[in-house]
């Protein structure tokens, strides 16, 4: 279970959400809502380890996050809203990059290529590829990972609706197999999973 207790953030002095208080266990997923520079992506940073909170706690397993960081990255999958590919290399290599240590082999990387409709153009460097395939190639780490949780900064940019359908069916397989989700979305999830919605607005402001 991840759970977030008085959480609170700031940016440039000014305060984004304080007050925050939220679990999500296993096979459970949170859509995280608001409105522009309501702090969402602060949020997702925060609970990743990329920024401090200003107040509030994280823990994992019933542990505080900030006592074994390690290994709660080590149970962590975290895409951002950019896709943070390099553009001279191809699509193999930026996963392989993307991946560091983690030990997956060729064919799996391969496999997952395929599965995202990228295979026939991998050997292409990746500034030749459309912003739909440059997502695809970044939500290919999903299926590359065993980590527990998932934190997903708008995946859907960019995607077609067959690419939509395509990321429904792996986020959904995920929480069936026991995973967390939390992610944020500006448009409405199809996913068939019930998603919780915690709207960072007026209530945490």
């Amino acid at each position: 279970m991840l759970e977030v207790e008085g959480l609170a953030a700031e940016r440039e002095e000014r305060l984004l959400f304080s007050g925050l208080s939220v679990s999500v266990s296993a096979g459970e997923g949170l859509h995280i809502i608001g409105e522009n520079g309501a702090g969402k992506t602060t949020l997702l940073r925060i609970l990743c380890g990329l920024t401090l909170q200003s107040a509030g706690k994280i823990s994992w397993c019933g542990q505080a996050v900030s006592k074994f960081r390690e290994e709660y990255c080590s149970d962590l999958l975290y895409l951002g809203h950019k896709n943070a590919n390099k553009t001279e290399l191809n699509c193999r290599e930026n996963l392989r990059l993307a991946l560091g240590v983690l030990p997956v082999s060729d064919d799996a990387i391969s496999d997952a290529l395929h599965d995202t409709g990228l295979g026939l153009i991998s050997h292409l460097p990746t500034r030749f590829l459309s912003q739909g395939q440059q997502r695809r190639l970044s939500l290919a780490r999903l299926l590359l990972t065993k980590s527990k949780l998932w934190i997903l900064d708008e995946p859907y940019v960019a995607l077609d609706y067959k690419a939509i359908e395509w990321l429904d069916s792996h986020l959904e397989r995920h929480l069936s197999n026991q995973g967390m989700l939390i992610l944020t979305s500006h448009q409405k999830l199809t996913m068939s999973s019930e998603i919780r919605v915690l709207n960072l607005g007026e209530q945490y402001a």
